[in-house]
């Protein structure tokens, strides 16, 4: 029998500060070579603009073995689809019998956001308060739940093209205990913030290099995986202490790599990984005026450990479906 998750099912069951750990240890583990994620391949889809990433990944701790299958489709906007639609599977580390299926845009929100908590942790002054999220879509919600699970947020300057995608964003922190403070340009949010998200899809930078003040840490997180698309400028990245995910995902699929590596980023600019910051391998900030950024990509290992989790939960709660796919 297989589990299959729905997307609410999993959402009633994860919480943020148990996916933030989960996806720590899993960085740490990926650097202490007991998880694995091989190179994933880029897939084009004939007649289309859209791309088929699969993302294969196994952390031993965890008990986590699986695929995430992701699709990125840049014309689906216009259609009123999502940009990108995933699903996991889960396969048992054992018999390697198919375990469960679960919606991938549940087990990414969380995950993503849990990944720039970790970066946070790791990286960002230990006393910032004001976290700035340029962007305020869903991952703006999510990044401010998981981001006060590592500091002491007090408020939050949020930026949007959409005025009513702001509205919906402050409806849906009511009640975090946070001030919510509406900037009006990225630039702005720039200024008066200790932590800044960018959470966008945008093709062309939308923060710059000169913008940035001493001291502060960056989540480059919302451009989809092609090194065309970049959030911020290359002067943002060559200013800047730079850890990526994962080193390979980085150099083929970041546009933010891509673009600054054309203007004279050296390769050990950007060969720092998350867990190696994770596992004290190498230091996190040098020191406290030090520019620091992490840049997302998304990659398998934090995928496959927040669905073992939910899969657990679901278990332990009765949720899901249960079907023979061999009948």
């Amino acid at each position: 029998m297989v589990l299959m998750l729905t997307r609410s099912e999993i959402l009633s069951v994860l919480r943020s500060a148990e996916v933030v750990d989960r996806v720590e240890q899993a960085h740490r583990a990926l650097a202490d070579g007991e998880a694995s994620q091989p190179p994933r391949p880029t897939v084009a889809l004939p007649g289309s603009t859209a791309t088929l990433i699969p993302m294969v990944a196994a952390s031993n701790p965890q008990r986590a073995v699986g695929l995430k299958v992701m699709t990125d489709a840049p014309d689906n906007p216009a259609r009123g689809l999502p940009r990108q639609q995933s699903l996991v599977v889960l396969v048992d580390s054992g018999t390697g019998a198919c375990e469960a299926i679960l919606d991938g845009a549940a087990i990414t929100l969380m995950r993503t956001a849990a990944a720039s908590a970790v970066a946070t942790r790791h990286l960002a002054n230990p006393d910032g308060t004001t976290l700035g999220l340029v962007g305020a879509g869903r991952l703006a919600s999510a990044h401010v739940e998981a981001i006060r699970q590592v500091r002491p947020v007090e408020t939050v300057v949020v930026w949007s093209r959409a005025p009513s995608t702001v509205e919906r964003f402050i409806h849906d922190v009511r009640g975090a205990g946070v001030d919510v403070a509406v900037a009006g340009s990225p630039y702005e949010v720039t200024q008066t913030c200790d932590v800044l998200c960018t959470l966008t899809p945008a093709p062309d930078p939308i923060v710059r290099g000169e913008w940035l003040r001493d001291g502060m840490h960056l989540n480059v997180v919302g451009a989809p995986p092609r090194p065309t698309h970049r959030e911020v400028d290359s002067a943002a990245v060559l200013r800047s202490r730079v850890v990526v995910d994962d080193l390979d995902v980085a150099r083929r699929e970041s546009g933010a790599i891509a673009h600054a590596s054309a203007a004279g980023l050296h390769p050990e600019h950007y060969s720092t990984e998350l867990g190696q910051v994770v596992n004290g391998t190498t230091a996190g900030r040098h020191h406290r005026t030090e520019i620091t950024m992490y840049i997302s990509v998304g990659v398998g290992i934090q995928d496959v450990v927040t669905a073992r989790l939910a899969v657990d939960l679901a278990r332990e709660r009765g949720l899901g479906t249960e079907v023979a796919l061999t009948a």
